[in-house]
């Protein structure tokens, strides 16, 4: 009867597997530091909102992520780099900003340890003026946030953080 049981599972499974992984791709990474787990969560709205070209919600985003990250020396390189999406004046400018707040926000991330959960680092080459770019994401499928509609899955990931 288990084997009958395992059958209709894997079965169930099989069919549900989209259904699975868009659960899977909205669980957050958990860190050992909670305001940093803060930060990184207003850094993925910001992510998000420049996937989707929309630059109101980034620089809200931004704005969150600046006031998050709090007094520790460690942190004020990626404070200032949120400053400067906050303060850019086209969707352009918040793209460049971001990529200079991402480097910054992958170190703290991994020196920050997670408790729980991956961190995928990823990489398009053509962005930054085809100097190439990285960002952070809680998911694997490339969703490009340099280039928005235009180039949505252009890039790849080159690490991932445990």
């Amino acid at each position: 009867m288990a084997l009958v049981s395992f059958g209709a599972f894997a079965q169930h499974d099989h069919g549900n597997h989209d259904d699975k992984k868009e659960m899977g791709q909205k669980m957050d990474p958990m860190f050992k530091n909670k305001d940093l787990g803060v930060a990184y969560g207003h850094y993925i709205h910001l992510k998000e909102a420049l996937v989707a070209s929309q630059m109101n919600e980034a620089k809200k985003a931004a704005t969150k992520l600046e006031a998050s990250l709090g007094s520790e020396d460690n942190w004020q390189e990626a404070k200032a780099e949120a400053a400067k999406v906050v303060s850019a004046t086209t969707l352009d400018d918040q793209r460049k900003a971001f990529a200079s707040l991402s480097n910054e926000m992958t170190t703290l991330v991994k020196d920050g340890e997670l408790s729980m959960g991956e961190v995928y680092l990823e990489y398009c080459p053509m962005a930054n003026n085809n100097s190439g770019a990285y960002w952070l994401s809680n998911q694997k499928e490339i969703k490009n946030p340099y280039f928005g509609d235009k180039m949505l899955k252009c890039g790849s990931v080159k690490e991932t953080i445990k």
